[in-house]
């Protein structure tokens, strides 16, 4: 049989932002809208979005279908394999046909290897073109998170629009002096203000495929650096190059935490395990 597959690239929106900046709280606004149908949305974790307002239509082991015709998957592995079994799903028919696709990367993610990634890998650019960066930025603490994190630095300089959350609580100096340090940080990109997550989707797409001469100096050096790093995370053995997309420096580590709770002196603790990153030097 002939597919009627359309040829037309999978235009991919990577929408990332630090730790706390509200990116979750924009995707979980965003997921109900109907401007979200045909959409396929990558998460980290289906834990870290609200599903039980979504109205889920049905649900698979890692992917969910919602009403407003949007679906959801997770990472799985890394994010060639994700898009790769995501498109012969689509073809397949495993999965409801979808003409663009959303990536949430975590907190932490260094954007430059992901972008390396979507831009240059044959597997993916066979199938897929970056359309655009999103990055969210807390009005209220992001001026601190860019003062300490790199990784806040170069999520907001590789943004094509950067949506300024909290603005509903953050004092009108402080806004206006972050509004100011991303102006000069990335004067390409557009700044949207968000107050309480509430944004159209219509923001997420359509910003006119990523060009990374628009951006600064330092955006191009990152991005051409990656290319000579091919080999951070190879295994040599198999010649299989695995790259860890949301890499960080050493200062951060995984930290396993053990809960006690005690119900009943007459009852066992109930011991509860929880994954969790930190700053070895502290936020």
């Amino acid at each position: 049989m002939i597919s009627t597959e359309p040829t037309a690239l999978i235009p991919v929106t990577l929408l990332t932002g630090f730790l706390g900046s509200g990116k979750t709280t924009v995707l979980n606004h965003v997921l109900k809208q109907p401007g979200m149908a045909a959409t396929a949305v990558i998460v980290n974790e289906f834990g870290e979005i609200g599903l039980d307002h979504l109205l889920v239509e049905r649900s698979s082991e890692d992917v969910v279908l919602l009403n407003s015709g949007c679906l959801c998957c997770t990472v799985r592995g890394d994010i060639v394999d994700t898009l790769t079994n995501l498109f012969v799903d689509r073809v397949k028919g495993k999965v409801p046909f979808f003409t663009r696709v959303a990536i949430e990367t975590t907190g932490l993610a260094d954007p430059a290897p992901i972008l390396h990634t979507l831009m240059t890998d044959p597997i993916v650019a066979a199938r897929y073109v970056l359309d655009g960066v999103v990055t969210t930025v807390d009005a209220v603490n992001g001026a601190g998170s860019l003062d300490r994190q790199p990784e806040a630095v170069k999520q907001a300089a590789v943004a094509d629009r950067l949506l300024l959350t909290k603005t509903d609580i953050a004092e009108p100096g402080a806004r206006q002096a972050i509004e100011a340090r991303l102006k000069e940080l990335n004067p390409s990109a557009a700044i949207v203000s968000v107050a309480q997550g509430a944004i159209d989707s219509a923001l997420l797409f359509n910003i006119g495929f990523y060009d990374p001469t628009t951006k600064s100096l330092d955006v191009r050096r990152w991005l051409r650096d990656e290319s000579f790093e091919g080999d951070h995370g190879q295994d040599v053995g198999h010649g299989h190059e695995h790259l860890d997309i949301n890499r960080h420096d050493d200062r951060i580590q995984a930290a396993l935490c053990i809960r006690l709770r005690h119900r009943d002196r007459h009852r066992p603790a109930h011991l509860s395990l929880a994954r969790t990153s930190r700053r070895v030097e502290g936020l």
